[in-house]
């Protein structure tokens, strides 16, 4: 269990018995809520069909009516929970893991379920009841009919996609044809070993593909996906990478326009360009802790109309349900695009300059990650510092800030420091790598 969903590596830690029993008890607790139909997808990991039918003989079995989608990025199994009115869902994926790794993101009624309740799930143990039922239900050309129906007003732009081998190849090769301008498309063919490069748009080393392609072919942009598709990258016409917080601020800059006063959720990752910048531009910028699934919640609470996170989950919460779509976020981002004089480099060219490392991810040990965190926070403690604990050890000081938290998706821990200055952010660095060593890590941060 992580902090958001399940995963682990498949055939190990993951395995038939255990998406059977999920079933199982996914089903006593839908049912005990009066809940009785639920959907099921699955993204293109070897292992996925396999515990995909596990699940869905534990679901049946548990006495539920199952609706099976297929293969299909997780935001097609929310449309489809979306338009079919169904009463929970069950993804069989790892997202953006190694090949070998393999997961459940779970939905019950309209909420992600996480932490203590995930927990609670878990561990609960469901009883076969009357036998359900499980039908198949192609959603994938109505799906992709909605996006192309958002993207009405798009400008003709020249771009190329990259699906890294992962569940979004089948929906952007029909997407994409729809769109005004030209598109050219690589890695669309769903391959669980990701042979081209790993599937998280994160990553500057994953997009180089995608910007080699974008500087031959002489594109507008271009755009990557993870490997289940709630996670959007985006390069510019010169091949440099767009953060995804650079990349929250065009869209918020495009949505204050027609909203504006409107708030905008940026996770504790983001820069501080994100937030001046959306004050600036007429809106109200609130931060989140970081997780896709918290980020969302802050957006509710806050009455928010966007919401990201660094790591490429984009929320809009008009137009397509508050759901992390990467693939509706690449349309809008076209439409903003349509809408910008000077296209994206100069966007990116016109942002205040700051002096960032992008987001770290750090090996630690699963059981030692949030023990680090606890140990540093105690440091800075005796130290007089100040940090707010419940958005990770977000740390100011008159050089700009630094960031260290646990990550809730893997082993690891994530980090980032932001300067003004070149030297500021050497003096930020610094302070990170030497509080990690004193808790037994080495590493260049």
């Amino acid at each position: 269990m992580r902090a958001y969903d399940i995963r682990g590596v498949a055939g190990r830690d993951i395995d038939r018995s255990g998406a059977y029993a999920l079933g199982l008890s996914y089903a006593a607790a839908a049912r005990r809520e009066g809940l009785s139909r639920v959907g099921v997808g699955r993204d293109g990991r070897l292992s996925s069909a396999s515990l995909e039918q596990a699940l869905v003989w534990g679901l049946m079995d548990g006495g539920l009516r199952v609706e099976r989608i297929g293969l299909g990025p997780t935001p097609m199994l929310g449309y489809a929970a979306r338009e079919l009115g169904l009463d929970g869902a069950v993804m069989v994926t790892a997202s953006h893991n190694p090949p070998g790794e393999n997961g459940f993101k779970i939905l019950m009624g309209d909420q992600r379920v996480h932490g203590e309740r995930l927990r609670e799930l878990v561990e609960s143990e469901g009883e076969r009841e009357t036998c359900g039922s499980a039908r198949r239900v192609d959603v994938i050309d109505a799906y992709v009919d909605e996006l192309a129906r958002s993207a009405d007003g798009m400008a003709p732009l020249k771009i190329a996609w990259d699906c890294g081998h992962g569940a979004t190849g089948p929906a952007v090769e029909r997407l994409a044809p729809r769109l005004p301008g030209v598109h050219h498309l690589i890695n669309t063919e769903v391959d669980g070993r990701f042979p081209a490069h790993h599937p998280d748009p994160a990553v500057a080393a994953n997009l180089s593909q995608l910007a080699a392609r974008v500087i031959a072919e002489g594109c507008d942009l271009g755009v990557a996906f993870d490997g289940d598709g709630d996670r959007l990258g985006v390069v510019d016409a010169e091949g440099r990478v767009l953060w995804a917080d650079q990349l929250l601020l065009l869209l918020a800059r495009d949505l204050l326009l027609e909203r504006p006063g409107a708030a905008v959720v940026g996770d504790v990752k983001c820069s501080k360009v994100l937030f001046d910048g959306v004050t600036q531009a007429g809106g109200r910028a609130a931060i989140s802790p970081s997780g896709y699934v918290l980020v969302r919640e802050t957006m509710q609470r806050e009455a928010a109309a966007l919401a990201g996170e660094l790591s490429g989950h984009i929320f809009f919460a008009e137009g397509w349900g508050g759901v992390d779509d990467a693939l509706y976020a690449a349309v809008r981002t076209f439409k903003a695009l349509s809408r910008l004089p000077g296209g994206l480099a100069g966007f990116r060219d016109s942002l205040p300059p700051s002096f960032a490392t992008p987001e770290l991810r750090l090996a630690a040990p699963e059981a030692r990650k949030a023990q680090i965190v606890a140990e540093v926070a105690e440091r800075l403690a005796g130290e007089g510092g100040t940090f707010d604990a419940a958005l990770g050890l977000r740390v100011e000081r008159p050089d700009g800030w630094w960031l260290l938290r646990a990550s809730g998706t893997e082993p690891k821990l994530t980090c980032r420091c932001e300067a003004v200055h070149p030297d500021g952010l050497e003096r930020l660095r610094a302070e990170l790598k030497d509080h990690l060593a004193r808790s037994g890590i080495e590493a260049e941060v």
